[in-house]
């Protein structure tokens, strides 16, 4: 299917209602350690105060028929936070007047809300976003907006008919990145198993990522440049978004590694080709001047770029965003290895060095938020494993980002694992996109692979 008839064809067509049970709170199954602990600098900027979506959907499973997956979610959950406390307590600020954040770890507990629906899988047609009725598949009113002095999770496991259902988790940037909220949903689908540990221990070790003592910004970090000019910037004075996802199966990603030099294509992932790609075609529809700045800024993990290793089970905040950086005119111009150039060239940069400049960054220029004019950021979840989520259902259908965007920033799309009508498996781009631009958008796919 051609990438604007998806486009076209796209509008959730079902409406449904949902019963939700009040919401409640689920605190660690046994006592855990009161204490207060200090957030890394790179949990602490900006960038991170919001809350992100993910959503999951499971089928009925024949071998698990009498067992209530709100009971065996809710129960597993609780035996989790013993190890997970933290996630269990409040994100605040320092009492000593420092404005550094730190988490409350008094076993509040994470919001959990039952709900029901009187709806299939089936009905949903092909499972990808924008989803129907999503707001009442993850409750968010449940929980005030913001990070501070609220629950650092909000869970929502929906029944559906037949024996499906879905499970919807709202995570606080501040605490967890989505490798870390991986690592939780491990350990709670591993105990709903029956496990008694979770599969990977848990570290907080956020002092490995805090500033030095003499702090030295030795990069130039122009993914923080705070550019004023948005005169020309139509996704930030658009006040209207369509969120739509795209599928690229092999048939799709072999057309666009064909516009690469040979050498070029067998030394490029598949992410920086189709990171490339969506970047050329986005800034076209968008139009900025063509002497204007535009960035593309790729989330990279830095776990395994530290000497000593974090601790594989640090579940805090441990990636960047480098900037590939160039100006419109020459994107859309030069030939596709170009920017596919740029965004290998600044994936690169990021080492035990520059995540230290991050955090050096951080207390010395205020907690900066992440450059958004004229920007766009990608986050690659293909390999982070949520699909293989399972509670004892089996895997998930769809598993993944709930929509695209972070918080109240809709420059920010994701690749996640998907099929599509055909059952084909692919990557599906999460797309958040000025409403009258999202067609032009998809024809751009189009013509650039016909």
């Amino acid at each position: 299917m051609a990438f604007s008839q998806q486009v076209e064809s796209s509008s959730p067509s079902i409406v449904f209602p949902v019963q939700r049970r009040q919401p409640e709170l689920i605190a660690p199954a046994t006592p855990t350690p009161h204490e207060t602990k200090l957030l890394s600098d790179i949990d602490e900027q900006a960038s991170f105060h919001a809350n992100i979506p993910i959503i999951q959907f499971y089928r009925n499973e024949p071998s698990m028929a009498g067992k209530d997956p709100v009971e065996v979610i809710r129960n597993a959950i609780a035996q989790a936070l013993v190890f997970y406390y933290p996630l269990a307590g409040r994100i605040k600020e320092a009492e000593d007047s420092s404005g550094k954040l730190v988490v409350d770890c008094n076993e509040d507990g994470v919001m959990f809300i039952e709900a029901d629906a009187d709806v299939t899988l089936e009905q949903f047609g092909e499972i990808k976003p924008p989803f129907p009725c999503f707001q009442e598949l993850l409750y968010d009113a449940a929980v005030p907006e913001g990070v501070l002095n609220t629950p650092i999770l909000l869970i929502q496991v929906t029944r559906l008919k037949c024996g499906d259902f879905i499970f919807a988790l709202r995570f606080n940037h501040t605490m967890v990145d989505g490798v870390g909220t991986v690592h939780f949903m491990l350990a709670v689908t591993a105990i709903a198993q029956g496990a008694k540990q979770p599969p990977i221990q848990p570290s907080w070790h956020r002092e490995r990522l805090r500033a030095r003592d003499q702090p030295c910004v030795t990069f130039n970090h122009r993914e923080y440049e705070q550019l004023t000019d948005i005169q020309t910037d139509a996704v930030l004075t658009a006040t209207e978004f369509s969120e739509q996802t795209f599928f690229f199966g092999p048939t799709e990603i072999s057309a666009i590694r064909s516009l690469l030099p040979r050498d070029l294509d067998s030394k490029s992932t598949t992410f920086e080709v189709l990171t490339s790609y969506i970047w050329r075609c986005r800034t076209k529809v968008l139009q900025p001047n063509p002497n204007e700045e535009v960035r593309m800024m790729c989330i990279v993990d830095a776990r395994d770029k530290f000497d000593p290793p974090i601790p594989f089970g640090y579940y805090g905040n441990c990636f960047a965003f480098p900037a590939a950086i160039t100006t419109a005119g020459e994107l859309c111009e030069k030939p596709l290895e170009f920017a596919v150039d740029l965004i290998k060239k600044v994936r690169d940069e990021v080492s035990e060095e520059y995540m230290h400049s991050v955090a050096d960054l951080m207390v010395t220029k205020g907690k900066p938020l992440f450059t958004i004019v004229r920007s766009c950021i990608v986050l690659d979840t293909t390999y982070a494993g949520l699909r293989d989520l399972n509670f004892g259902w089996g895997k998930a259908v769809y598993g993944g980002i709930a929509k695209p965007g972070a918080g109240t920033f809709p420059s920010v799309h994701f690749h996640v694992p998907g099929q599509n009508a055909k059952g084909e498996e692919g990557i599906l781009v999460l797309i958040s996109l000025p409403t009258k631009l999202m067609l032009a958008f998809a024809k751009e796919l189009d013509d650039l692979i016909a």
